[in-house]
């Protein structure tokens, strides 16, 4: 079983012991629900009572709920933007005419002045309404990713640098936008491959080699770090119980929307499917509703229920 997998097995097993001590599991029930929650442990080879494996598996601050709010967070971002590009998309008509040609020139203007007194809201607007009379030009599209990185949306800044290099796939600019973009939301490898990409078709390119270099340096930190260290006891007591953010001591979910490294994990988790797959096991979902709930299944109807008895196997498939 791969260390990813018992990360999330150790989430789910903090979320049910969190659903247990904060009163959201009835009395009557939390019994049962220790027991399903050392059945899972034992199962997965997950304890969390041993602090080395604890330290190593931990994604904290992060939480299985506030992962899962990033991740519905950024889905409805993403959905909604291809929603609305589709939309966009087909109402244009296929050859811009020279009028709508300047007035979109016009509007880039506009919005390059905007966005050099800072005012980024103002300048996307008009990037979007350059690209509304001629969607086939990559610089407003790139320009548009421009605004986005101001404001500290990298994701969007993502989807319009792609969206100029499809445009325009010799749009060396465009790739130097991707890269940023990528390297502010964590994914260095990513970012590391747009600015060689770019490099390829302009080797001098020295904010290319820089990003290149930044991204290559950040990838070989992450290569060379072991686990983290362990902390005494009562170091890692006060870290628990520390304060700031939200309930708890743990940060709030504005804050982990601002987290670059966060933002990164849920792409990452859209993009391969895990979170999805698991949230969107039936068995996992009602579980999870009726602990929420406070209606928590016995282990009797646990055991009973085919998918949740197979629960285990599935995880295991990779292995």
């Amino acid at each position: 079983m791969s260390e990813k997998q018992q990360k999330l097995v150790l989430s789910i097993i903090d979320f049910l012991n969190e659903s247990i001590t904060n009163g959201t599991v009835k009395a009557d029930d939390r019994e049962g629900l220790e027991v399903a929650v050392q059945c899972i442990g034992e199962a997965f080879g997950v304890d969390p009572s041993n602090d080395e494996q604890a330290l190593r598996l931990s994604v904290k601050p992060a939480t299985l709920q506030t992962i899962f709010d990033v991740y519905l967070k950024t889905k409805e971002k993403v959905d909604g933007g291809s929603q609305s590009q589709t939309s966009t998309s087909s109402s244009l008509p296929k050859g811009p005419s020279a009028e709508d040609k300047a007035k979109a020139e016009k509007l880039k203007q506009s919005g390059n002045a905007l966005m050099s007194s800072k005012e980024y809201d103002e300048a996307l607007e008009a990037y979007t309404e350059a690209i509304s009379f001629d969607s086939g030009n990559p610089i407003y599209y790139s320009n548009r990713a421009a605004a986005y990185s101001s404001k500290g949306d990298h994701l969007s800044a993502v989807g319009d640098a792609e969206l100029a290099l499809a445009a325009d796939p010799t749009f060396v600019k465009a790739y130097h936008r991707l890269g940023h973009a990528q390297y502010s939301l964590g994914d260095y490898k990513a970012a590391a491959d747009a600015f060689e990409r770019g490099l390829k078709l302009d080797p001098t390119n020295a904010g290319l080699k820089s990003g290149l270099q930044n991204a290559k340096e950040r990838i070989s930190e992450d290569d060379d770090e072991g686990p983290p260290p362990l902390v005494p006891d009562d170091a890692r007591g006060s870290a628990r119980a520390g304060g700031g953010g939200g309930g708890g001591g743990m940060p709030d979910l504005a804050s982990m929307m601002n987290n670059p490294q966060m933002m990164a994990m849920a792409q990452q988790m859209m993009a391969n499917g895990g979170l999805a797959n698991l949230m969107g096991n039936p068995a996992v979902a009602n579980m999870m509703n009726r602990v929420q709930s406070g209606d928590v299944p016995s282990m009797e109807e646990i055991m009973s229920d085919p998918a949740l008895r197979n629960l285990a196997s599935q995880f295991g498939a990779g292995r």
